[in-house]
């Protein structure tokens, strides 16, 4: 499949506590009216049973905007669901491992903490990386560093795959993050946490958008 890597640009990491108020479903399908192009579908205490009821709604709801759904670190629900792919860490299903079991269309990204996650990437299997824990998050506890923006720019530098960055990530820090050389940001409780998710992501893909 591949990405558009404009779809990076603002890209959602769901949470389920923090999109208990609306519903997953209601939140994402907000989150996306107001900019967001990509999902990643992030559930650390569901069974894989229960990632693959969610995604399966969540495709029902994305029908027709095109905005890609991935599985976060859950290769057996991603093949159950159909999703879009799959998105997984360094202690993870290994990439090669992914790429055999998805195929060929489907999307692979890969997060990236040391600039020897960078170099080991594989472009003929992998589609993106995710580059962080830029910042410390509450959505995220298992980070081993926090690399801030001037590890974000070191870590850009060095990809030749399209990243987006992630990890305690707001709307003070579009600029930052654009600056540093990413194609986009990936964000948690910035949209998931607020009263309008709608509100809060066309707020913030404007400020990404200035810097494209």
């Amino acid at each position: 499949m591949g990405i558009d890597v404009r779809q990076l640009l603002l890209y959602l990491v769901t949470d389920g506590p923090l999109c208990a108020a609306h519903g997953l479903v209601e939140t994402v399908t907000a989150a996306v009216r107001g900019g967001v192009r990509f999902v990643q579908l992030r559930d650390k205490t569901g069974t894989t049973q229960d990632r693959v009821a969610q995604a399966i709604a969540l495709k029902q709801a994305l029908r027709g905007t095109h905005v890609p759904l991935v599985i976060n670190d859950d290769l057996a629900a991603a093949i159950a669901a159909d999703a879009d792919g799959v998105h997984i860490g360094q202690d993870d299903v290994r990439p090669e491992q992914a790429r055999a079991a998805l195929g060929p269309d489907k999307i692979i990204g890969l997060s990236c903490e040391t600039p020897a996650h960078i170099r080991a990437a594989d472009p003929s299997v992998v589609d993106y990386l995710g580059l962080g824990t830029v910042f410390a998050t509450a959505t995220k506890t298992d980070s081993k560093q926090y690399i801030g923006m001037s590890g974000l720019a070191d870590l850009a530098a060095l990809a030749s795959l399209p990243t987006v960055a992630i990890g305690g990530l707001k709307q003070g820090h579009c600029t930052d993050v654009m600056t540093a050389g990413c194609d986009g940001m990936a964000v948690v409780s910035a949209i998931c946490g607020k009263n309008d998710p709608q509100l809060a992501a066309a707020r913030l893909r404007q400020e990404l958008e200035k810097h494209r």
